[in-house]
């Protein structure tokens, strides 16, 4: 039983640093425009789907996919920025319909383009187990993209804390107003966080890829769960993401070891209900100050 659940945790540490990759990108931009992207998860399968056609079409290792996924990716997703751009009023409500609209068209392009049929990598490296300590398990890319997602999260709170760009992208989302009298631009400031969301979820989708699988109505899920690590983190928190996201997975692969993986989202949704009703402002948010 101990070896179950140490297996458990472990597997639970590594799907967390991916879950986290798959948030951070919402996360940033909920955190700039206090708008949810429902079409993220979409731009993460869409990812996913690139890497699929280079290495099925063209023999390229999914990896190598990574900078035609960044491009194509982070420019669908400053085109939704666009889109969203041309909302004037109810913002809020009027931008969930949008980008939820959007994810409905990119599922049904997704769906047309290469059909329902559930995708997964045919490289053997990638699946290939590596143990620890014989009694630990995990496959290459389960534990080369844990290590990229810590990596990456690490790379964005150092980008958010010390750079001037971070700094801005932190400013807009404080006060708006103000960040325009410190002569930031909030128009490129947006841009760069979706552009930045994209470049996250085209690393997040080849991850998905080459240790899970894809299909067209995945988008959805993934979705949903990046906003539920999102708001359990608290708002604006690039840590949070990543505890948020570790702690959801460890609750996942624990509850599919000592009970069933049928409860696994029921055991999720509790845990995240549990911590906003103690924590309203997420595990590290920032309480509001009442004036």
């Amino acid at each position: 039983m101990f070896d179950l659940v140490a297996q458990s945790i472990f597997s639970g540490l590594l799907a967390g640093a991916y879950y986290a990759l798959i948030a951070l990108g919402l996360a940033l931009v909920f955190g700039t425009m206090r708008i949810i992207n429902m079409a993220h998860g979409e731009l993460v399968l869409l990812a996913g789907y690139i890497a699929y056609t280079a290495e099925s079409r063209f023999g390229l290792d999914p990896v190598a996919a990574l900078p035609l996924a960044v491009a194509i990716v982070s420019l669908t997703s400053v085109i939704v920025y666009l889109l969203l751009t041309r909302i004037k009023t109810d913002r809020e409500i009027n931008s969930l319909i949008l980008t939820f609209g959007i994810a409905i068209i990119l599922t049904n392009g997704i769906l047309m383009a290469w059909s329902a049929d559930i995708r997964s990598t045919s490289s053997s490296w990638y699946l290939d187990a590596v143990i620890i300590g014989d009694t630990l398990f995990a496959m290459n890319s389960e534990i080369l993209f844990g290590i990229v997602g810590v990596l990456v999260i690490g790379a964005i709170w150092w980008w958010l804390s010390k750079s001037w760009y971070g700094r801005a992208l932190r400013a807009v989302a404080s006060n708006r107003d103000a960040a325009k009298l410190m002569g930031i631009d909030p128009r490129m400031t947006e841009i760069l966080s979706f552009a930045l969301a994209g470049l996250l979820a085209a690393i997040a989708g080849i991850a998905l890829y080459t240790g899970k699988v894809i299909e067209p109505s995945l988008g959805h899920a993934l979705t949903v769960k990046a906003f539920i690590i999102t708001v359990l983190a608290g708002l604006g928190s690039v840590p949070g993401v990543l505890v948020g996201a570790i702690l959801i997975a460890v609750a996942e692969s624990l509850t599919a070891t000592l009970w069933s993986s049928a409860l696994q989202g029921l055991v999720a949704m509790v845990l995240f209900l549990v911590v906003l009703l103690v924590m309203p402002s997420g595990l590290f948010g920032r309480a509001k100050r009442r004036g």
